[in-house]
């Protein structure tokens, strides 16, 4: 059994075409699927989905890059939303500064509405980070001085440090396609050092199509044996035990399916 711990299943590149991509993740060994929110709409969808399919569960939130577009309601639905039984997870929230979609303190605002949703509820939190690795942790490093936080860091790419000061959080750190492509030695050499009871994997899809299929789309939830295979010879696991590690792993953040 694999879990694909983050996938954008209502992408328009996968959502006309989910039972087929279901039945290929079935037959790689992918048997569960996370699938993730960036908006309400979205978090409604990936709810939706949760109901249709008992391999789905879904993660509500709206997304950094679209926290500034939410409308004023829109923020109270995700709150009853994410009372539903098949919501396992808040997000994806954090920040982001590649991209000038929003400002900043309205993204620090809606990351912190996530995170104190997360633990008033009980939720684990999917964590997004692009170019401001530092200044997440700073955020979740202030907010656990009100109480724990759980959660991941989805598809990490940022430092060891971070990666070290997010565990000591007691937070997982999630790799998706980017370990295994060539010019990804960086992140590879975090991702060997990440404890074994700490590691998960993802796709993000339809988004970072792990090698051999790099470059091409969508990424589906099937291609996430790519990533555990490359990551289980990393770290010298044969696939079996590595994919049993990160199941467990899964099920320890988010529940069973």
């Amino acid at each position: 059994m694999i879990v694909d711990t983050h996938a954008h299943l209502t992408d328009e590149s996968l959502s006309p075409g989910i039972q087929a991509f279901l039945a290929k993740a079935r037959a790689a060994g992918v048997t569960a699927v996370l699938s993730v929110g960036t908006t309400l709409a979205t978090s409604q969808q990936c709810v939706a989905l949760a109901e249709q399919h008992p391999e789905i569960r879904a993660a509500v939130g709206l997304h950094p890059n679209d926290c500034c577009r939410a409308a004023e309601s829109d923020w109270p639905a995700i709150q009853q939303l994410a009372q539903h039984p098949r919501v396992a997870a808040l997000g994806e929230t954090g920040l982001d500064k590649h991209w000038d979609d929003c400002p900043w303190d309205i993204q620090v605002e809606y990351f912190v509405k996530h995170l104190e949703l997360g633990s008033s509820m009980s939720l684990p939190v999917v964590i997004h980070t692009r170019d401001c690795a530092e200044e997440t942790l700073a955020v979740l490093q202030s907010q656990t001085q009100r109480g724990p936080i759980r959660g991941v860091m989805h598809s990490y790419t940022g430092s060891l440090e971070v990666a070290r000061g997010c565990l000591d959080l007691g937070l997982y750190i999630s790799f998706a396609g980017m370990v295994t492509f060539k010019n990804a030695d960086e992140i590879r050499a975090v991702a060997r050092l990440i404890p074994s009871d700490r590691i998960l994997v993802e796709t993000d899809s339809p988004y970072l199509t792990p090698h051999p299929h790099r470059g091409k789309r969508p990424n589906h939830p099937a291609l996430v044996r790519h990533t555990l295979e490359h990551l289980a010879q990393l770290r010298g696991y044969n696939v079996e035990e590595f994919a049993r590690i990160t199941t467990d792993n899964a099920e320890a953040l988010f529940g069973r399916w």
